[in-house]
């Protein structure tokens, strides 16, 4: 009968009998997922490619299991390819899309695009995709490649809604190939970057995305005091040990000094009982010699 029961709670089908393990194992999933979107945003602002990478693999990984397939128009799906291809915005040659003349960034502003209803505040949706597009252009010219700088102004103007200004202003410095044109400099990398760092932080704000980093912090903190418990009780324990070994030394010291007080109390009556005999023999030699002269 115990065997029996041992069985039926090793494979369980049910938790505790009114929730199906298989909506728990989809939870969990999508709480795992959830920790690895926030962890993904944390490398993104890290500026970590290769833990990005491979955070963004375990998301990949996870989201394609036959326990939780994400949909791929996911909110957060569609966040995590838009980092990853603003991550390779300068790796000209990385591919993400089956057109070969499509370059990271260039992907990252048409995903951009879709993620509209997610922005807030509307003014920072058009910061971000001014950005995107000029750094589009702006990097082909910093590696030296005009033609695809060239090439990218061109997809730009067929395929986003350009504003003329902007539009003339692009298409004067890739003319010049001019990379060091202050309005390059004014919309430059570092700033499309921080840009995006401020949609992640109201992004999360909104959504934390924190169920399982909350349970994770807490056992982390619960470990980490009870690692300093531990390391408190030992080094007392050292210091007692410590103590311990100077008390028995002094003890042992104490124990010689006496030791040798007590020799050198011995070597010093043995001296003084060895001088007062050569003392009184030399002086019954002398008496003898004295009056063997005297009778002389």
């Amino acid at each position: 009968m115990e065997v029996e029961l041992n069985n039926k709670t090793a494979t369980p089908s049910n938790t505790d009998g009114s929730v199906q393990f298989s909506h728990v194992t989809a939870v969990a999933t999508g709480w795992m997922l959830d920790f690895m979107f926030v962890s993904l945003c944390r490398r993104f602002k890290e500026g970590k490619l290769d833990g990005f990478n491979e955070t963004l693999s375990v998301i990949e990984a996870i989201s394609q299991s036959p326990s939780h397939r994400r949909d791929p128009h996911d909110e957060k799906t569609m966040i995590c390819a838009f980092l990853a291809r603003v991550m390779h915005g300068k790796q000209l040659d990385v591919l993400f899309e089956d057109d070969n003349g499509v370059m990271p960034l260039m992907s990252a502003a048409k995903i951009w695009s879709y993620l509209k209803e997610t922005v807030e505040d509307e003014s920072l949706f058009k910061n971000i995709m001014t950005l995107l597009l000029v750094q589009s252009v702006a990097v082909c010219l910093e590696k030296g490649q005009k033609s695809s700088a060239a090439s990218a102004l061109k997809w730009i103007e067929n395929n986003c809604k350009l504003p003329k200004s902007l539009g003339v202003k692009l298409s004067t410095i890739v003319t010049q190939r001019d990379t060091y044109h202050p309005f390059l400099m004014s919309f430059s990398f570092s700033r499309l970057l921080e840009t995006i760092q401020s949609f992640l932080n109201a992004y999360l704000e909104k959504n934390p995305s924190d169920d399982l980093l909350k349970a994770a912090t807490k056992a982390a903190q619960s470990s980490q005091n009870l690692e300093t418990f531990e390391d408190t009780v030992t080094q007392d324990t050292c210091l007692l040990e410590k103590a311990n070994e100077s008390t028995e030394k002094d003890a042992k010291n104490k124990v010689r000094l006496r030791l040798v007080e007590f020799q050198c109390s011995i070597n010093n009556l043995i001296c003084g009982t060895e001088m007062f005999c050569e003392y009184t023999n030399s002086a019954s030699c002398s008496q003898h010699e004295n009056k063997g002269h005297y009778v002389r």
